[in-house]
């Protein structure tokens, strides 16, 4: 155990990297001057000259009452979304004064990936480029361009595989080339981090935080429930972000020795005709309320940060809905600037800057490709 965080076992759990060979690269303390990480890493490994920046990519959220319908026009364009459930969610940001914190903790885990890479001597620019609002990546790889930059390495703020979290944004970065032209900046992403040591080890971290919100009594029979947003089933069934999901949370579940927990989604928008995964969040609390169980910890494994559908679908909804039904209920923490989390996007990029580096990975899957199958993830 290390700063309160059980290891996963070695073997098969962890692939192809020692567990203390990766503890002493995350440097937790920053004990070590950089000058003496830097140039240990570059002793190991020689770092690749044909990437000159980062792009951080990224869903978008309003910054203002303003920017909400704008806002949801785009994320909602050539979708079947009822006209009922698109002024729902109008009014769920409305309540938070029509601002999604998504861009501000963009913002924070930015200024923190700065100095994680600074750290190790990777003195690549950051760029951030959002799908559905401000900065846009049309506007973001122009003023790559501009800047003269030509080739950059891409990792999007999503840990699973499925067509909203990694076809489309690839997707995204195609159209915003197409608009700019040949001077447009060659965009290759690192690979998907829902089994990236350090990505497990944030979700055990704050599951642990939030069980020990709870009593005794509750602590040991409460259930874990680890949540993602909804998709529909066709385009689930295309993808492995189920499996993924599962995954995740059975490593979690795995160090932390619990066996109670499930996969449940949340914040469908389809049409009610159109199947989407299940069950949902809100209906599995009424079920285990009537079957006696005494608390819940609800763990937002789906969400990197706090989104609008973590404020209010979890916090607001699933949470009054345990407090009607005399539930104990805590939410634990997503993973938004943890130092584990802003250390395994820096591994990430060094996985690119330099191919010969382990990739390191908890559970039966191995590491994902950084160059999606071509039919990866396609909807129907």
């Amino acid at each position: 155990m290390e700063h309160g965080v059980p290891k996963p076992e070695l073997g098969n759990e962890v692939r192809s990297f020692p567990w203390s060979v990766f503890r002493s690269r995350r440097c937790k303390s920053r004990a070590e001057p950089a000058l003496q990480l830097s140039l240990r890493f570059a002793k190991d490994v020689i770092l690749s000259s044909e990437f000159d920046s980062v792009l951080i990519v990224s869903f978008g959220g309003p910054e203002g009452p303003d920017d909400v319908l704008p806002f949801l026009e785009n994320v909602l364009r050539g979708k079947s979304v009822p006209q009922q459930r698109m002024l729902e969610v109008v009014q769920h940001y409305q309540q938070f004064g029509g601002v999604s914190p998504i861009n501000s903790q963009n913002r924070a885990l930015i200024e923190a990936l700065r100095q994680e890479l600074d750290l190790h001597g990777i003195n690549l620019p950051i760029y951030w480029g959002n799908r559905n609002w401000h900065p846009m990546l049309p506007d973001t790889l122009r003023q790559m361009a501009v800047d003269g930059r030509k080739r950059a390495i891409a990792f999007f703020t999503s840990m699973f595989s499925s067509y909203s979290g990694c076809r489309q944004y690839r997707e995204n970065i195609i159209a915003a080339r197409e608009t700019i032209g040949a001077d447009a900046p060659v965009i290759e992403k690192v690979r998907m981090g829902f089994n990236h040591p350090s990505f497990v080890e944030v979700q055990i971290a704050v599951t642990q935080d939030a069980l020990q919100l709870l009593n005794a009594s509750q602590r040991d029979q409460a259930k874990l429930l680890f949540t993602a947003h909804s998709i529909p089933t066709a385009m689930a069934d295309r993808c492995q972000y189920q499996s993924q999901l599962r995954e995740t949370a059975r490593s979690v579940c795995a160090v932390l020795g619990r066996s109670d927990w499930e996969l449940v989604f949340q914040s469908r928008s389809g049409p009610p005709h159109q199947p989407w995964l299940e069950p949902d969040i809100c209906a599995r609390i009424e079920q285990l309320a009537s079957n006696n169980v005494p608390a819940i910890v609800i763990i937002p494994v789906g969400f990197v940060s706090d989104h609008i559908e973590v404020l209010f679908d979890l916090d607001t909804q699933a949470v009054q809905l345990c407090q009607q039904l005399n539930l104990a209920c805590v939410r634990a923490k997503t993973a938004g600037t943890h130092p584990a989390f802003v250390t395994m996007i820096r591994q990430l990029i060094e996985e690119r800057l330099a191919p010969s580096l382990p990739r390191p990975t908890v559970g039966i899957f191995p590491a994902c490709p950084d160059i999606c199958p071509e039919d990866c993830c396609l909807p129907r």
